[in-house]
């Protein structure tokens, strides 16, 4: 995603792009396709919500800026209460097709093995960076690439759910229509049936590390296992909490835990269970998710799975023009950055593409104030964060600089994120202003 936003940003500005993929000729482990924008883990951009959540002035800001991403996104839009989830085959196709019909832009399709010497380049290569160019930018930076594990979610078919025991609706009946308020699938579970499940969770067979792979986690996308490993309640006080929801069909009984399902398609032919990634291995994880009331006849459409993402360590690698300080022809972008999402992927790819451009046109172009989402996120990677601990990061406004005068703690927080996304698109609004950009 951040390759295909920085070559359509790039290219708007009048530069000529060439993008470079390796799929389908080399395949990773996740991805299905060799579509361009391929969503390998949730379909979710999460909270659209740009008045009250960081990650939701993140789409705000990119739709201002022309996004691609964002643009495909709101295309092909599913319900989701108040979160922004896509039909992912739709919107990858829509993507590549899209770049593929810009008259600036074209396709080779191979893998990249070294870094050029010469020429301007984006390495977007998102967190399944494959081998040989992973062992290329270790040589040039002379320090290991830093890495975790990255799960995915388990898809099951509609057509196999229970409806006489799940329900649809949006936790507090969340959204402005009644296809936002009824959005998710939820599946109760009682005391007992909750605590045999956490048990089938523990004992069950889980994928083996390689050697020399430790397990370092992101801790915004943890394995269901692991997260029961930390304590038998924490599930039920995340992804399986039982908040805002009514059973219609024991309306007078509350759920001790409730497993929830989101469209995965258009056709709402295909649901992922949320929150519910996994490293069980295949047997294991049919055998445990038919425990969930209302999936005892599942059938999957994608079992969960587990692998290994890379990241650089940015703030001692990169400037604040994402370029490589040791070779400042090459710029990164996305994940591999070492910011985390879909979204905050995306908008480094947005960020890269303007300023590769900025500079082959001769000009220059400076870093986003750090009072807007992007400007934050750049600053956090380029050198806000301290690169002993540095861990891939989401959009958040713990990394936007205070507004002077609000209330601190819970009570004053409504004002107070009202504050930043004003400060924020006021800001970045600046920022875009002296830009021509052609459309």
């Amino acid at each position: 995603m951040a390759g295909s936003e920085a070559a359509w940003q790039a290219a708007n500005m009048g530069v000529q792009v060439v993008i470079h993929e390796m799929r389908p000729k080399v395949g990773t482990f996740a991805h299905q396709t060799g579509l361009l924008g391929e969503m390998v883990c949730s379909n979710s951009f999460r909270s659209d919500d740009s008045e009250q959540n960081a990650v939701g002035l993140l789409h705000w800001e990119m739709r201002a800026a022309g996004g691609l991403i964002m643009a495909m996104a709101d295309k092909h839009r599913l319900p989701a209460g108040g979160a922004l989830a896509v039909d992912r085959e739709a919107f990858a196709q829509s993507v590549t097709d899209t770049l593929l019909a810009h008259p600036n832009i074209s396709v080779e399709y191979g893998e990249i093995t070294e870094l050029p010497d010469d020429g301007t380049w984006i390495f977007a290569t998102g967190p399944l960076t494959s081998t040989a160019l992973g062992q290329a930018i270790a040589k040039e930076t002379g320090a290991e690439a830093l890495a975790f594990f990255d799960a995915i979610a388990p898809i099951v078919y509609h057509e196999s759910i229970d409806m006489e025991r799940a329900w649809m609706q949006s936790r507090y009946d969340k959204g402005e229509t009644e296809e936002e308020r009824t959005a998710y699938l939820n599946c109760p579970m009682d005391k007992e049936q909750y605590d045999a499940f956490i048990d089938a969770l523990l004992a069950a067979d889980k994928t083996e590390f390689h050697e020399g792979e430790t397990a370092g986690y992101f801790d915004g996308c943890l394995p269901i296992e692991v997260m029961a490993e930390r304590g038998r309640e924490t599930l039920r006080h995340g992804p399986m909490k039982p908040v805002g929801l009514t059973n219609p069909h024991q309306p007078d009984v509350k759920a001790h835990a409730v497993v929830q399902l989101r469209r995965d398609n258009k056709l709402g032919t295909l649901y992922n269970i949320v929150g519910f990634q996994t490293k069980m291995k295949y047997g294991a994880q049919t055998e445990v998710f038919k425990m969930i009331p209302g999936l005892e006849n599942a059938s999957f459409a994608r079992l969960g799975g587990i692998h290994r993402n890379t990241f650089l360590n940015s703030p001692t690698l990169l400037d604040g023009q994402m370029r490589l300080r040791s070779r400042p022809n090459v710029r990164f972008a996305g994940q591999i950055t070492g910011v985390e999402g879909y979204v905050e992927s995306s908008a480094m790819g947005l960020l890269a593409g303007r300023m590769a451009a900025t500079e082959l046109l001769g000009g220059s172009l400076d870093t986003p104030p750090d009072t807007t989402a992007m400007g934050a996120l750049i600053t956090h990677i380029s050198g806000g964060a301290e690169a002993k601990t540095f861990q891939p990061m989401n959009v958040n406004f713990g990394l936007f600089p205070p507004v002077d005068g609000l209330k601190g703690g819970r009570r004053g927080r409504k004002d107070r994120y009202k504050a930043y996304t004003d400060r924020a698109k006021a800001d970045w609004q600046g920022w875009l202003a002296p830009q021509a950009v052609i459309a």
